[in-house]
């Protein structure tokens, strides 16, 4: 199964596009020469080609689900405050982290895409012990899985 669906995939990722994905690089190419542009990644190419993201936390707040947490759960608070003290660079990193893009979607977070259509973002509680506590994304469902060990204290930022 596993086999069937990774054909398939890349079926229609690549070969079924395969002439378009040939013409948009030639003229891609005839805009900008490949040798300047191989030393980016692609999380750099988009942020060149797109700039920086103006990235509205109170919405993308606003437009969030929560499984396994409360929005006044001590993680939660500790997740937004770190993301509030976050450089705008630091904040385009983080939803190309969680989303696969640091674009904002243009009607802003209630409009976010993901594999299913529109699909808000979503903080998940990891489930399971292991000495692993960073946080995981699953950008194809716009998620982030928070894994808080029981020995991890972060004291909260009284503003």
């Amino acid at each position: 199964k596993a086999e069937y669906v990774r054909l398939v995939a890349h079926h229609r990722m690549t070969a079924a596009i395969h002439d378009q994905i040939e013409s948009f690089i030639e003229g891609f190419y005839d805009l900008v020469p490949p040798e300047l542009i191989t030393i980016f990644s692609p999380t750099e190419l988009e942020l060149l080609v797109c700039g920086l993201p103006d990235i509205d936390l109170a919405d993308l707040k606003a437009n969030t689900e929560y499984h396994q947490y409360r929005l006044t759960d001590p993680q939660i608070v500790w997740f937004w405050d770190a993301l509030h003290s976050y450089t705008r660079e630091e904040k385009a990193l983080f939803l190309q982290f969680v989303t696969g893009t640091s674009k904002v979607p243009l009607e802003g977070f209630s409009h976010l895409e993901g594999m299913r259509g529109v699909q808000r973002f979503s903080i998940h509680r990891a489930s399971g012990q292991g000495q692993q506590s960073l946080p995981t994304a699953h950008t194809c469902f716009n998620q982030v899985s928070l894994r808080i060990s029981s020995t991890c204290h972060v004291p909260h930022n009284q503003h």
